[in-house]
């Protein structure tokens, strides 16, 4: 699989932008001259200059500078609130599928409860109990996001289960938990790749929804969707303020699309036959 996914250019060019804005975000302090939230009122507005290499927004403060800060709550937090509820609802959801029985109907029954309520309404909904902020939002990814991971995981581990040698090596005794390391996790690790890259993209989106609409990072916290938000009063006389956050999100949402429908292709060759497929019925039918 990892062989085939390095033949793609375009998932090697996901990779490394992935990694680009990873990097930038940690070294944030060392590759900006400028702090994020350095106010310069009698520089605001200014144009691309060497000084301020996409110019200033209405308070003097360089748009660099604060698109590359804004990487950490954009991305990075969402980033381990991503790794955290992957990792609740894998644990769920191995022990669901493998263990089965009653503790497969209880820990379903509570995924039931939690998918019942849309996600954004729960978001919301905590956002409006404990408060706007950075913290918040990523609590109220973990608590809407557990459930959907722990069932998509837990039908990965129910197929895997009833496989020739995982009944072999219940036979001769080995552990479960030696079982599930060695025999089921390396075979679902592909599966949890590809729900987590392709539930990046939405919750990127969703961070930044958020704080557009003034209900997610507080200022003066620099947050793609904040800086949206700010540039939006000033889009008719400085559009330019929109592009930066904008085309940040854009490339990012558009890497993390790129590799996980490169990972699924990895996993399942079929669906590149199937698109190949396609297009050859369409060249026909247009010709």
């Amino acid at each position: 699989m990892i062989k085939r996914l390095l033949k793609d250019k375009a998932v090697i060019v996901a990779l490394l932008i992935i990694t680009l804005y990873i990097l930038l975000g940690i070294c944030a302090p060392i590759v900006t001259p400028y702090a994020p939230t350095t106010v310069d009122v009698a520089n605001k507005f200014a144009g691309m200059s060497l000084q301020h290499l996409l110019g200033t927004d209405h308070l003097g403060r360089d748009i660099l500078t604060r698109l590359i800060y804004a990487i950490r709550p954009s991305l990075l937090y969402v980033l381990i609130a991503l790794c955290a509820s992957v990792s609740i609802g894998a644990l769920l959801g191995f022990i669901s599928g493998y263990m089965k029985g009653y503790v497969d109907a209880v820990i379903m029954r509570l995924c039931d409860l939690m998918l019942a309520f849309p996600s954004y309404v729960v978001a919301l909904a905590l956002i409006a109990l404990l408060g706007a902020g950075a913290e918040n939002i990523m609590l109220a990814f973990i608590l809407t996001r557990w459930a959907w991971f722990c069932r998509v995981i837990r039908t990965s581990v129910m197929q895997y289960t009833t496989s020739d040698h995982v009944k072999f090596a219940k036979v001769i005794g080995m552990r479960d938990l030696s079982v599930v390391m060695k025999h089921i996790l390396p075979l679902t690790l592909a599966d949890i790749a590809i729900i987590a890259s392709s539930s990046m993209c939405s919750m990127i989106l969703q961070i930044s929804g958020f704080s557009f609409l003034g209900l997610g990072v507080k200022a003066p916290t620099a947050e793609w969707g904040m800086m949206l938000n700010e540039a939006r009063k000033v889009m008719f006389t400085h559009p330019e303020m929109m592009f930066a956050p904008g085309i940040a999100i854009i490339i990012i949402v558009m890497a993390f699309n790129f590799l996980s429908d490169a990972l699924q292709i990895a996993l399942d060759p079929r669906i590149e036959l199937k698109q190949r497929l396609n297009s050859v019925k369409k060249g026909v039918m247009t010709s």
